[in-house]
């Protein structure tokens, strides 16, 4: 007989639409769950492709804003959304205890789409990638070497396509893909520069991340003045992260062929209404190119980024700043802290060390 087991989990109260979400948002509950993939009445076997884990660190990323709102009139594939009443979803890492799907077996180490609670039945398996390489934290599949971290490096080599001297400027700079951005663009021969939401986050991109500049963009009153400051000869490549004000400066302070990655824009997810975007007219002006990319379309090239960043990571070449805290419990108030820039690096909540 299956052992049964209990399982707390962070459950959605309900959809999220046109505002902050909040810690109330979400609570805390525990079930019990079966640590057996459950048999098929009258067969000697489970259903195929399921897939159960322990899971061990969780992913707080920005996008998981779309995926606790009602979405009936638009959904990105590939991920599976919360439903009210049910267990948060996320990226994470996890360790399989039992599988009916023949790729995953026993003590296997996975990181991809998974739910807020101690332990997961998986059905979408095509999410799961095996984790090879443990010389590195385990923590670094939710952020370096798994969704922030393949981000980073198609936005910025494939869409942006850096050359050496370019002038490169990274919105939410200390953040799970812009601390990334930053220094790929450095190991690039690139200038780059980063705006961040604190003094703290200042010197950390210059003084750990091997930022040229930084600035707190709280305290600038004229944003369009003090990219003029640190960009005089104007901005090759935008990586944007943030939107709204920030891009309409950015547009003024181009320069002609250049390049902008869209790969989010967190100013903008928890507005009633998004807000309208000036300046547009400099896109003709200076020709650039805006590309809007999701890390969806480049899970062809995971191979030949690991094979990038691993050796970096190993020689301390690149360096990832995490935030993690203990707990599930503490979930719902690491997720809510991403869109007030309470957390400092990636944001991940550890829930068991194997």
């Amino acid at each position: 007989m299956a052992k049964l087991v209990s399982n707390k989990q962070v459950i959605l109260r309900d959809y999220v639409s046109g505002r902050y979400p909040t810690e109330s948002d979400m609570y805390v509950k525990t079930s019990n769950i079966s640590l057996k993939v459950p048999l098929v009445q009258g067969q000697g076997e489970g259903p195929r492709n399921v897939v159960l884990v322990k899971n061990l660190y969780l992913s707080c990323d920005p996008m998981m804003r779309f995926l606790i709102m009602d979405t009936s009139h638009y959904k990105m594939s590939k991920y599976d959304y919360c439903t009210p009443g049910s267990p948060i979803c996320g990226y994470g890492v996890a360790k399989v205890l039992d599988s009916s799907n023949p790729e995953f077996k026993e003590g296997d180490l996975v990181w991809g789409l998974t739910r807020w609670e101690e332990y997961s039945f998986i059905t979408n398996t095509e999410s799961l990638i095996k984790i090879q390489h443990t010389d590195v934290p385990l923590s670094y599949y939710t952020g370096i070497l798994g969704m922030p971290g393949k981000s980073a490096y198609a936005g910025f080599f494939e869409v942006c396509t850096p050359k050496k001297g370019d002038y490169v400027f990274v919105s939410a700079a200390s953040g799970a893909v812009g601390q990334l951005v930053g220094q790929f663009a450095k190991l690039a021969g690139c200038y780059v520069v980063g705006s961040a939401g604190s003094k703290e986050k200042v010197d950390l991109l210059k003084n750990n991340l091997g930022f040229d500049e930084a600035f707190n963009y709280k305290e600038e009153h004229d944003l369009n003045a003090a990219l003029k400051r640190y960009f005089p000869q104007g901005i090759d490549v935008y990586f944007e992260n943030v939107g709204g004000d920030m891009l309409e400066a950015v547009l003024l302070n181009m320069r002609e062929h250049g390049r902008i990655a869209i790969c989010g824009m967190i100013s903008q997810y928890n507005l009633p209404e998004p807000q309208g975007i000036k300046n547009l007219l400099q896109i003709a002006f200076k020709r650039l190119h805006i590309h809007g990319f999701t890390h969806r379309d480049y899970d062809h090239i995971v191979p030949k980024y690991l094979d990038f960043v691993l050796p970096y990571i190993r020689q301390g070449k690149v360096v990832y700043v995490e935030d993690i805290v203990e707990g599930l419990e503490n979930g719902p108030a690491a997720l809510v802290g991403l869109f007030t820039g309470r957390n400092f690096g990636k944001q991940v909540i550890a829930l068991a060390h194997q």
